[in-house]
């Protein structure tokens, strides 16, 4: 069931944060000048981006996000880290690699520099195998295989839609354990991939993810604004809900989520008390909303990512108006 994906099927997405993107830029340029990348500007960044010439290049800024959302960015925030979902939105490729500004290739344990991409893709274009958990891992990969036990039935596995990498260096904390933790670091390199199992959620990052577009792409969207004084925001957390979407219509669909390799280096930043700030709402709601994720339970009927994006939205409407 594995097949290959070519180069020109990829999209990398990035979302600039930072006006400066020559040194990033350069540190990828081995990994990226064989893609197409789409480069999406902060709307509330006020400096023009600095990119370095010899990539295949497309830039989106906010003018680009008024004329294409229109009215819709009253209720849909393409700022701050959101903005890379509009660049999902503008690509036209079966596949989308997206990191943000902030990271650089990671290197292995034996010092070797980590191509992101091509493991993203390794893990795109081989099954995955939510149904029963394999206890080596990811079946697929050279040197390994289906342990014994495993039903026969399932070993051809299903398609792969979401690859979910990690970064070494800056941990992925929320506010209140950065705060309590603020040296702590993510140092531990793991060779390994797995499946999630169907039914259980994660929390995926839209740091380092790739995706097949043509299968989840619409469940890849910002969160919706908050109730509340001044039209609060999950802020840092905006991604956590957007893989819990896309984690539900994985389950319901048939597809497979895979977590683990490849890594990223994410340098040094982030402020704990102002992300506490901007995050403290979305930490507080995540006790009543992943009971909600954990009970959608969706119609036959949603066939495509698309109907079953709308049938969530009723679900939120109804159960989290509020």
């Amino acid at each position: 069931m594995s097949y290959t994906i070519k180069d020109d099927e990829v999209d990398i997405v990035i979302a600039a944060l930072h006006s400066e993107l020559t040194s990033f830029m350069e540190e990828w340029r081995p990994i990226f000048s064989r893609f197409h990348i789409i480069i999406v500007k902060d709307p509330d960044l006020a400096d023009d981006l600095k990119i370095p010439g010899g990539f295949n290049v497309n830039v989106y800024t906010k003018s680009d996000i008024d004329r294409f959302v229109g009215s819709t960015g009253a209720k849909l925030h393409f700022s701050g880290y959101s903005c890379r979902y509009f660049g999902y939105l503008m690509s036209r490729k079966k596949y989308i690699i997206s990191v943000d500004d902030d990271c650089v290739p990671a290197r292995d344990a034996k010092d070797l520099a980590i191509d992101a991409a091509a493991q993203h893709i390794t893990n795109l274009s081989t099954p995955a195998t939510p149904f029963f958990f394999n206890t080596l891992y990811d079946p697929f990969r050279p040197g390994t295989d289906f342990v014994r036990g495993y039903p026969f039935s399932l070993r051809n596995g299903v398609a792969c839609a979401l690859s979910c990498g990690l970064w070494l260096n800056l941990a992925d904390f929320d506010a209140p354990t950065q705060s309590l933790k603020p040296k702590a670091r993510s140092s531990r390199y793991v060779d390994a991939v797995l499946t999630v199992p169907t039914q259980a959620l994660l929390p995926v990052s839209g740091v380092n993810i790739a995706f097949d577009r043509e299968l989840i792409g619409p469940s890849l969207f910002p969160a919706l604004r908050l109730a509340g004084e001044g039209k609060l925001r999950w802020e840092t957390i905006e991604d956590i809900w957007c893989g819990m979407c896309a984690k539900v219509v994985c389950d319901h669909l048939g597809h497979g989520v895979k977590s683990g390799l490849p890594y990223v280096w994410r340098k040094e930043g982030g402020d704990a008390i102002e992300s506490l700030r901007k995050e403290w709402e979305g930490v507080k709601l995540m006790e009543e909303v992943l009971p909600f994720f954990q009970s959608v339970r969706l119609p036959r009927s949603a066939v495509t990512a698309e109907d079953c994006v709308l049938e969530i939205a009723g679900m939120v409407k109804e159960r989290l108006g509020s």
